[in-house]
């Protein structure tokens, strides 16, 4: 078990969506919460409300993207706060559109934000916490880096990046201390797309609270898990990873389940909606 009392926890992404849950449930975990993000107000409000319940939280406000100065910024916060006990790699943006109309400044955002941000990150923390023999690597990835889906590829690729690559450096650091874990969560109410786009969910994919996934995602870190599939229910959550199974043995049969279930058309009406302008790019 992972005790997070008193740790010191750097999250990504901390000013909007998830990441403010996230943030939430630490503070009532008792840890302290590093949040990053681009938006100063909302870094700001993250803080108030991390204080009204009895944390503390230290915002800094940096583009993730610019990850030659992702050295100098950790730097800073091991000198003038604590080393990082915890790194929660939350920040993700997605682009909903066909691959051809894709721009090279789309492929180099996601994969940036979604990815090599997060691997730049853990290497410049790692050595700090192989010194100590303790520490973890949470990685927030996706039910779309299990399984790719249309019209969102290049998100999925960087997700499915992310737990390959979190399941590469649970087996490469095995025995040093340092955990390694990689949430994996589908359709997220009151948050993101599902509300910039306007456009219902699929009742059959199942949908979470963002509260309930940022709950999980400490449990999970209490519990020392590897990867976790988060879903409306237990009984979702099995179907999901049943799902996944078979799509192992046969990738076209769900490529049909995801048809069926209305995903495909839903990403289709997202990145139709984009084209037209009916709601922001990420």
């Amino acid at each position: 078990m992972t005790n997070i009392a008193n740790k010191t926890v750097l999250l990504t992404g901390a000013s909007r969506g998830l990441g403010v849950y996230i943030a939430h449930a630490l503070a009532k975990e008792q840890a302290t919460v590093i949040g990053i993000s681009r938006s100063k107000s909302g870094l700001n409000k993250t803080r108030d409300e991390v204080k009204a319940l009895g944390g503390k939280f230290i915002g800094f406000t940096f583009d993730i993207r610019n990850l030659e100065k992702l050295s100098a910024l950790v730097q800073h916060i091991h000198n003038t706060i604590n080393p990082v006990d915890i790194l929660i790699n939350n920040t993700g943006v997605e682009i909903y559109q066909s691959f051809t109309n894709y721009s090279l400044e789309d492929l180099q955002s996601v994969l940036t934000t979604n990815l090599l941000a997060a691997m730049e990150l853990t290497r410049l923390l790692l050595p700090s916490m192989l010194e100590r023999g303790n520490g973890h690597i949470v990685n927030i990835s996706s039910l779309a880096g299990k399984k790719g889906v249309p019209y969102n590829s290049i998100y999925s690729a960087s997700k499915a990046g992310l737990i390959m690559w979190t399941d590469s450096l649970r087996q490469e650091l095995v025995g040093t201390g340092i955990k390694f874990l990689a949430i994996c969560p589908g359709y997220i109410s009151e948050t993101g797309m599902t509300v910039d786009s306007g456009l219902p969910t699929p009742i059959l994919a199942g949908i979470s609270t963002p509260k309930e996934v940022a709950q999980a995602v400490i449990k999970a870190i209490q519990k020392n898990k590897a990867e976790v599939i988060i879903n409306e229910n237990a009984i979702a959550e099995f179907v999901t990873k049943l799902i996944f199974a078979i799509g192992q043995i046969t990738p076209q049969f769900v490529d049909t389940v995801y048809r069926w279930i209305s995903i495909t058309k839903l990403n289709q009406m997202r990145a139709e909606n984009l084209a037209n302008n009916q709601y922001k790019r990420a």
